[in-house]
């Protein structure tokens, strides 16, 4: 993998967000080059993780942008491979616990004001000005970012 400049990638995250991209995309999009992905793919690969997996307000997609990053920087080529295996569960394991320790979860639900929390239709809310000024996600965004690309940056 090649050397990259972090904070070019955390604000490269920022406005994939702010654009219209969701969460996981946001995160994703920020990385996906530095493994050879074609754009269009790393698109639709990462495009079901937004709010906390397709709106159901689960693990927030931030997150689960960080954890599929981590598969392609800690691979698991043999599913046999218990060391490979448990370097990447480890890896996501960290990022998901610095995460937590920063906002106190991980679950988008609870990162959310509550009126956003109760919304889980399919329908994603218009990106509008009112929703940017609402909505807290440009802060995971931008930590899952750094998080990540510090991650990322290990070993390089």
């Amino acid at each position: 993998m090649k050397d990259f400049d972090k904070e070019e990638r955390v604000e490269k995250a920022i406005k994939n967000f702010m654009s219209g991209y969701n969460c996981a995309q946001s995160v994703f999009l920020a990385y996906y080059d530095l493994f050879g992905l074609d754009f269009e793919v790393a698109k639709s690969v990462s495009v079901s993780f937004g709010g906390g997996m397709a709106r159901m307000r689960e693990v927030c997609g931030t997150v689960s942008a960080m954890a599929m990053l981590a598969g392609f920087k800690y691979p698991v080529a043999d599913p046999s491979d218990q060391e490979a295996r448990t370097r990447n569960y480890a890896a996501v394991q960290s990022l998901a616990g610095a995460f937590k320790d920063r906002f106190g979860t991980i679950i988008c639900r609870e990162l959310l004001p509550a009126a956003e929390a109760a919304k889980q239709n399919p329908s994603p809310s218009l990106r509008t000005a009112e929703y940017y000024a609402k909505r807290p996600c440009a802060r995971y965004v931008e930590a899952s970012a750094r998080l990540i690309g510090e991650e990322l940056k290990k070993n390089i």
